[in-house]
């Protein structure tokens, strides 16, 4: 009898023990991060640079997987249906995560809809054509799409997402309308690429990673850059304020690491830990830096009003941008 009332006692504290080491031991497989977009883009290279060193601090391998199309919403929409436990994690993007839900209609998902696990970069935005198009300036650009409205085609990674926002607030600066170049969207940065290098489309405007070693390799030719100061790998391409545009400046790519909403608070503290110490790895802090990125780790409270304050610029745009 005294063995069977001590034994609730005993359950509940094994119970209790088996939640406690379980909440210790996470990871005890590997995590798998979701790509919104496909293979080669700013998402895909953040997100390898992330696996590269983290899982040394995580203690788990870290998988990488592509999930792309419609602009990075289907992607999306998987990590939030995910169970929430750790496993499934998203490499969020400012197309996906702020721009899409600020001005497209059909996301399901808003922009705090996630647990945010923390920012891991932030990479300018530029603008480039191919080496072998008569555009050799912005000016050029600019002068093209005014005399010719309509007629230019640029290619984006989305219907929805900053590299559609960039052009178009360029033809509004010029006084055009929002339709007065043709977006052609692809499902990755690296699309883009070949679809500029072949000719299908005149200019592209995203996240500067995919393109750097293209135009330090002469076969695309920079136009403009989003940041205050000119990019140390690319210094030849002048910035927004110097050709005239300084609001460009507001459209700036960015990469974050985020779960399904409501994830268990040790997995999110687990998550800080591990970027803390990334943000001081020389190891990763050198990867984002030669694709023109700025590495620049945030806490979840931190990335929270930065991606806030981004989701209201952009959503401050949607009666501009926006097709009635």
């Amino acid at each position: 009898m005294q063995l069977l009332s001590l034994l609730p006692l005993t359950l509940a504290s094994f119970f209790g023990g088996s939640r406690l080491s379980h909440a210790e031991t996470y990871p005890s497989h590997p995590v798998t991060v979701v790509v919104p977009y496909g293979p080669g883009g700013n998402a895909d290279l953040a997100a390898r640079s992330l696996a590269a060193v983290a899982s040394r601090y995580l203690g788990q391998p870290i998988v990488v997987v592509n999930r792309a199309g419609a602009g990075g919403i289907i992607g999306s929409r998987f990590v939030i249906d995910a169970p929430k436990d750790g496993y499934t994690l998203l490499l969020a993007r400012v197309g996906s995560q702020a721009v899409a839900p600020a001005l497209d209609p059909a996301v399901t998902y808003g922009w705090n809809d996630f647990s945010m696990l923390g920012m891991l970069e932030i990479d300018p935005y530029v603008c480039v054509v191919s080496s072998k198009s008569p555009l050799h300036s912005f000016v050029d650009l600019t002068d093209a799409l005014k005399q010719r409205p309509g007629k230019l085609s640029y290619a984006s990674t989305g219907n929805f997402d900053a590299s559609v926002v960039f052009p178009i607030k360029i033809l509004l600066n010029l006084g055009l309308a929002p339709d007065a170049a043709l977006k052609v969207p692809y499902k990755a940065s690296a699309e883009t690429v070949t679809s500029l290098l072949s000719g299908q489309t005149d200019f592209a405007c995203n996240g500067i990673s995919p393109y750097t070693g293209n135009i330090q390799g002469g076969a695309l030719r920079g136009l403009v850059v989003s940041t205050r100061e000119r990019v140390g790998q690319v210094p030849e391409i002048p910035t927004a304020k110097e050709v005239g545009m300084p609001d460009l400046e507001l459209v700036s790519g960015w990469s974050a690491l985020y779960g399904p909403p409501n994830l268990p608070q040790d997995v999110v503290e687990r998550w800080t830990q591990v970027l803390e110490k990334l943000k001081a790895d020389p190891e990763w802090n050198a990867q984002p830096a030669k694709r023109g990125s700025i590495p620049t780790i945030m806490s979840p409270a931190e990335t929270g009003v930065f991606v806030e304050a981004q989701y209201k610029a952009y959503k401050a745009l949607a009666p501009l941008i926006t097709p009635k």
